[in-house]
């Protein structure tokens, strides 16, 4: 057998690509491995760019998912500094970036995203960043300390956290949001209320229905932000955080399908059945949501479906389905979230909010927990997981009790 008859190349080496080289091995895979990755970096985790990297809590050996030293222990081929140009879906090869031509049995697209760009005049002066990678976290940590002025135009989860991170180091944030509220399409004005409140006492300014029209700046290095209705946000540096696209071009090139992002199935395959794609690039079905496609941008969905690929590819029975979750750290908060509020009929809190300590219960109209949206409230994150997975339906009354245990709510 030739090694392009075992041969798994993985087009993409973040978080998803790096995972996936890993439970290969772990699954019993004893084929050939290449792990293609367009940064100069072994596969590294991401999210700390936002929060610990910034305020300088976390150095480069931490970040890395594993030790360099481990992919070649694992028998694991690194192409570093280049990516995968193309897909010859009839061959089964691809060809990179560096000219080279490799052939597959199995390919995985862990392609990412990348963050959207808007059109503004002003966009490619000196001084916008956006925030995706380790070399835009060095460029904006290199912009942030005492006197500094960031401008974050974009009030999601990574302009909060960037926000508070520019805080911790002594400068002065002011984010920029089109829609009435921070977090508008990620959380419930609930929560999104909590958040303004929190980053507000902390000194950020926080402008909502606010439209951008221009960057401004000065010998071509960004100065501010001019929004529609004639105010200046002054700024030493701004951040574009607007969401993230997936990168399917390479996919839908190919003759994938594709639809916000590249259409898999439970077990990660695409419409080939030799390829298989993981992480933010893909659309996906949630078993615990009847199926409907959706695209999940976070790490833990990348790692199940490095998980299910892995398990495809090595013939392993399929993983359990499981509750997608997210995090945000900010100041002294953290925030998890499990499950995803579809079609939520009510809002139910447990807790506290005025002692940063509570959560947000969704309910289906027939009491259905769907997702639970906890801050510096461990249990009831924990406790809701297993809520969603079990489709557990509760009443308001015993979701406000707090002597009621989240163990025994879970049971």
């Amino acid at each position: 057998m030739s090694q392009a008859d075992n041969h798994v190349v993985i087009a993409g080496a973040g978080h998803a690509g790096g995972s996936a080289a890993a439970l290969l091995r772990q699954m019993g895979w004893t084929g050939a491995i290449t792990l293609v990755g367009e940064e100069p970096l072994p596969p590294y985790q991401r999210p700390p760019l936002s929060k610990a990297w910034l305020k300088g809590e976390a150095d480069a050996d931490s970040l890395l998912l594993r030790p360099a030293a481990f992919y070649a222990g694992a028998d694991i081929g690194l192409r570093l500094g280049t990516r995968v140009e193309t897909i010859n879906r009839a061959e089964r090869t691809v060809t990179l970036s560096d000219g080279a031509a490799l052939s597959y049995s199995h390919l995985i697209l862990a392609l990412g995203a990348r963050p959207r760009r808007i059109p503004l005049a002003g966009a490619d002066l000196a001084g916008v960043l956006e925030l995706r990678s380790a070399a835009d976290a060095d460029a904006l940590k290199a912009a942030l300390g005492p006197g500094k002025r960031l401008a974050v135009i974009g009030g999601g989860y990574i302009g909060l956290e960037a926000a508070a991170s520019a805080r911790a180091l002594g400068a002065e944030a002011t984010i920029i949001e089109r829609e009435s509220r921070v977090l508008a399409r990620v959380a419930c004005p609930m929560l999104s209320h909590f958040f303004e409140a929190h980053h507000r006492t902390r000194g950020v300014e926080i402008l909502t229905d606010a439209q951008v029209e221009a960057l401004t700046g000065t010998s071509g290095h960004v100065t501010g932000v001019r929004l529609a209705d004639g105010r200046q946000v002054d700024a030493d540096a701004v951040l574009v955080g607007v969401g993230a696209v997936a990168n399917e071009e390479l996919a839908r090139d190919a003759g994938l399908p594709c639809d916000n992002g590249i259409v898999v199935d439970g077990a990660a395959r695409t419409g080939d059945p030799a390829i298989f794609a993981i992480g933010d690039c893909t659309r996906r079905p949630l078993p615990l949501y009847g199926d409907r496609l959706w695209r999940l941008e976070s790490v833990p969905n990348a790692l199940e479906q490095a998980k299910q690929a892995a398990a495809a590819i090595c013939g392993k029975p399929a993983p359990a389905p499981e509750v997608p979750w997210f995090w945000s750290d900010q100041y002294d908060l953290r925030l998890q979230i499990a499950g995803i509020p579809f079609d939520a009929a009510e809002i139910v809190l447990r807790g506290d909010m005025a002692l940063d300590s509570f959560a947000l219960f969704h309910l289906a109209d027939d009491g259905t927990v769907l997702a639970v949206e906890a801050v510096n409230a461990a249990q009831e994150f924990m406790g809701g997981r297993r809520i969603v997975a079990k489709r557990k339906r509760l009443n308001p009354a015993q979701i406000r009790d707090m002597s009621l245990t989240m163990q025994q709510l879970a049971a």
